[in-house]
Formats: C-alpha cells, structure tokens, sequence
C-alpha cells in the first residue's frame, strides 16, 4: 500500500470528549486500574459512548504481543495477568450502574491458553456481582482451539464479538498473526455452540464492493448474525494509511445488502466501531 495523504471529509468530524458523565467513566476507570480499548484505540465515539456512561473494557494488559498494522494498542511483552483484574472489573462495572458492558482484550500469544481462562473468571465475576448485566466479548481468535474456546463458551456471555477486520487478500498485510479462514472459524464455531454471534470490518483500506461483499457472505455462512461496518482511520503515521474515504451512502448500501442475505443487526456508517451501539445486539 503506498503512503497518501488524504484530507479527511466532513462526515468524518469526531465530537470531543466532555461533560459529567464523561469525567465520571474516565475517573473510575483510572481508580481501578483498569484499560479501555476506548483509550489504546483512540475510538472516535468515546465522548458519545462515556458520556452515556458505557464503555468497552480491556482486560489482561494493555500490551498485545500482535501487532497488527491498523491497530493503536502497545505492542511487545506484556506484564504477567493480574489475578485481582476480574474483581476490580466486575466492582467498575457495578459502580458505574452499567446494564450491558463490552469487554475485549489484547492478544496473549505467550498466555498457554491465550488468556481463555482469565477471561471465563472476568465474565463469570461481572455475573456474578451485577446478575442483571448483559455482556459483549470482543475476544481474540485463541487460535481457534476449541479447548480454549469452551471456556468461553461456558461463561456464557450474552454476545461473542469476533473481528474479521478486512477482506480475505488484504488480511495478510493487514493483521501480524490472525488468519481470515481462522476467524471464520471462531465465530462458526460459537454460533454451533448457540450464541450469538457478531463481527465487524474495517473499510477503506484498499478493497473493492465486491471483495466487502464476499466477507459480509462469508460471516453469514458462518452463521454470524450481528455485523459492524465502520471506517479505518490511521492512528498514526506507522500505521496503515487510509486508501479511501467511503461515503455514508455506500455504508447504507452495505448495510442494507447485509441485511438482505440474513444478518439480524447491522450497524454500518464511517464512525461505527466494533462496540458501537453495543446494548442494542443483546
């Protein structure tokens, strides 16, 4: 992909973060110690997401030892799981008076079971104290070992969020370790086991219409039934550059295709994330 500099359009202005509830999220946040992909991401809806008092949660670190080429989060050697992370997540969640809460995490390919069984005790302590929320695991691919994967599945959490990122050509260049027909398989994989299951992509980073649509078919074939469209946006000059802005109008016509062929939910618009609307996929 050659480096260009494109002048970002006008769909594409971010509103800043502020306000009480803003102040509110951002403080418990920092006294429990605890990472959000809102903040190593750089999500452009955090001021509208922490100012309704929701927020996507990061466990196991802020360091992933992936590194993928669009992603802003730390990469390198992470520092060893924290064993009270799941308590002060589920006491975060409960002081903020969350109904439904996000929770993903960095990649730990150094982990033996990827982190599988901190995340079952992180689901299983946010149950456990706050019953009445519902729950989206963004999680990693676990390599698609099914073994680890059962622990999640045995948490039940009310959403599994699996991302496939990009079409199948770009996938190589894009991610540093995942594979497209390995993320298929983590989220076939979790809609036989009966959950509910939701992916999102990336676009402007060189696909074509009809490379998205092949991915958007490929989910579905997966028996994926929520899908998140949204544009990529570099984070910094090391990372990735964008190819193309796409227009609100083709994200309405994605979305729209996608729910034609069989998807339940689809969010689709240039400023969409992963967790966006989140509460509204339960």
């Amino acid at each position: 992909m050659k480096q260009q500099h494109i002048r970002r359009p006008d769909w594409l202005k971010i509103k800043l973060p502020e306000g009480k509830n803003f102040r509110f999220v951002q403080q418990t946040v920092r006294e429990h110690h605890l990472h959000t992909i809102c903040q190593s991401g750089h999500c452009p809806n955090m001021g509208e997401c922490w100012g309704n008092k929701t927020a996507s949660f990061m466990i196991l670190g802020d360091i992933c030892t992936r590194a993928c080429r669009f992603c802003n989060t730390k990469t390198g050697k992470p520092l060893p799981v924290d064993p009270a992370e799941s308590r002060l997540l589920a006491e975060s969640i409960h002081k903020m008076g969350l109904r439904h809460a996000v929770i993903t995490s960095v990649d730990r390919d150094d982990l033996p079971d990827g982190g599988a069984a901190h995340w079952a005790n992180c689901i299983e302590a946010v149950h456990a104290l706050k019953p009445k929320v519902t729950l989206e695991t963004l999680i990693p691919d676990f390599d698609a070992n099914e073994d680890h994967m059962h622990l999640i599945v045995q948490a039940r959490p009310e959403v599994l969020s699996h991302n496939l990122e990009t079409v199948k050509r770009l996938t190589p260049q894009v991610r540093s370790k995942a594979k497209y027909e390995v993320s298929l398989k983590v989220i076939r994989y979790f809609s036989q086991e009966g959950m509910k299951t939701k992916s999102g992509l990336m676009l402007g980073l060189g696909e074509n219409i009809d490379e998205v649509k092949e991915a958007i078919r490929d989910l579905r074939d997966a028996a994926c039934r929520v899908l998140t469209l949204g544009q990529y946006l570099q984070p910094s000059k090391k990372h990735l550059p964008v190819e193309r802005y796409v227009h609100p109008d083709e994200f309405e016509a994605l979305r729209q295709f996608a729910l034609e062929i069989g998807f339940e939910q689809v969010e689709s618009a240039p400023l969409v994330r992963s967790s966006y609307h989140a509460e509204k996929h339960v």
